[in-house]
């Protein structure tokens, strides 16, 4: 038995689960695939007592299973996490320190972002890779044997990249494997604890790049495909969308990622700056309809993980970029060039590819023509607007005719609406008691009768 636990619902839901044993995997293989063992040695050693097991849904099969293992050789008791917020690659924070646990064991894929709050263990799941097809297809791929080939890999494909190394490297000299680096000083992966940047033979080598959670030799290329440039436009014309906006949403799409709250109040700034307004909305995974009550907004910038940052927003009615996208459209000293920056980490100050807000001072009057709908458009429409009170009242100007000034703010769209919600009416409604409802369908309640 375990404790079951939902971080949907606003209180803890411990309840004792009988199962009846059936798993996804072989009783047998339980060891191997979720590292048990080192698991429990990672719990005992550092006496934990409460402990978060976080499984993507594909792995929930195999859940029970494993927290009846871990809770027979340890002395933690172990809670099951199966409704991540945002995507199973983040660890979930929130939702362990709900249950009051002392560390999390994240399972399956993983986006190696760095989190601050809860020690951590990775367990990657071990995927089966057939070292002979995938050898054959880099050879197909790479006929050249003096290639420079930098070779990125899921996190589940760790345990084989020595075997495929071996393979390949007697007929490729220059191809290089990438290192998974665990970051954080809490963080614990394949028996061993790692912070970032810790082999100090390659931190003062310029040329040792650290992104995506991985290590690598930086070697200067640019071959790109027909695709790719196709995507890249796509991006671009985000970027466009995004000058013309007046009213930007910020999705909150993660709340276990390092510094989120530094680049949601950096992001704020910076939209500010060119003249636009923002909102903040937290709303756990995105979806069509969630997005669509928000008609107000005229774009939205998603804060994720590098790997849910590039959103294919096709279908949603409002187009939705990164952090770093926002920041080409608003920032005037941010230039869109060869650089792609998808860990919004790095645009704060401090980080790689930080670039200080220009001075709003230098853009006084300054207007460009949107390339989307061809006309003028301000960098400055509210360089004198007066700031927001801090007690959230809102402030409205007057022009010279003393007629309330269009504001173009969601307040004034809503009020325009003809539809806006349900009303609470708070203390108006009488308390009656409950009384039968309708039967029937819409068309014809039973206590309507029929039709002559």
């Amino acid at each position: 038995m375990s404790d079951a636990f939902s971080s949907s619902s606003e209180n803890v839901i411990q309840r004792v689960v009988h199962v009846t044993g059936k798993i996804n995997a072989p009783q047998g293989e339980l060891e191997e695939l979720y590292q048990i063992r080192k698991t429990c040695d990672f719990i005992n050693e550092h006496q934990f007592e409460r402990v978060a097991l976080q499984f993507p849904n594909e792995l929930l099969v195999d859940s029970v299973a494993v927290a009846v293992e871990i809770e027979s050789n340890s002395n933690a008791k172990p809670f099951i996490l199966g409704d991540t917020s945002y995507g199973s690659c983040c660890v979930d924070e929130v939702a362990a320190e709900h249950v009051g646990a002392n560390c999390i064991v994240h399972y399956g894929s993983a986006c190696l972002s760095p989190s601050k709050r809860l020690p951590l263990m990775y367990v990657f799941e071990r995927r089966a890779l057939d070292l002979e097809k995938c050898s054959a297809a880099f050879r197909d791929l790479h006929p050249d044997t003096q290639s420079h080939v930098v070779i990125l890999y899921d996190v589940n494909y760790v345990h084989a990249i020595n075997d495929l190394l071996t393979l390949l490297l007697p007929d490729y000299p220059n191809i290089i494997i990438s290192e998974l680096v665990v970051e954080g000083e809490h963080c614990y992966s394949h028996g061993r604890t790692k912070r970032q940047h810790d082999d100090t033979s390659l931190s003062d080598d310029s040329q040792v790049v650290y992104q995506f959670g991985r290590r690598f030799t930086l070697k200067e290329a640019r071959t790109e495909s027909v695709s790719i440039n196709r995507a890249l436009m796509k991006r671009y014309y985000a970027i466009e969308r995004a000058k013309d906006a007046s009213v930007v949403g910020i999705l909150v799409g993660t709340l276990g990622v390092a510094d989120y709250l530094s680049i949601i109040q950096q992001l704020k700034e910076t939209i500010r700056g060119a003249g636009k307004k923002s909102y903040v909305f937290a709303m756990g995974k995105l979806n069509v309809p969630k997005l669509a009550n928000f008609l107000e907004i005229d774009i939205f910038v998603l804060i994720a993980c590098p790997e849910n940052s590039l959103l294919d927003s096709s279908e949603f009615y409002k187009p939705v970029v990164t952090p770093f996208e926002m920041e080409v459209a608003c920032n005037k000293k941010r230039e869109w060039s060869e650089e792609y920056v998808t860990d919004f980490r790095h645009l704060l100050p401090g980080g790689q590819s930080h670039v200080p807000l220009a001075d709003r001072q230098e853009d006084d009057d300054e207007t460009d023509v949107s390339l989307i709908t061809g006309a003028l458009r301000s960098q400055n429409l509210l360089s004198s607007e007066p700031e927001v009170s801090s007690f959230g009242s809102s402030v409205v100007l007057r022009n010279q005719a003393l007629t309330v000034a269009n504001t173009n703010s969601a307040a004034s769209f809503l009020s325009e609406r003809s539809w806006r919600g349900l009303e609470k009416k708070l203390g108006e409604t009488p308390v009656v008691k409950a009384v039968e409802g309708r039967r029937g369908i819409a068309i014809a309640y039973e206590e309507e009768g029929t039709s002559p």
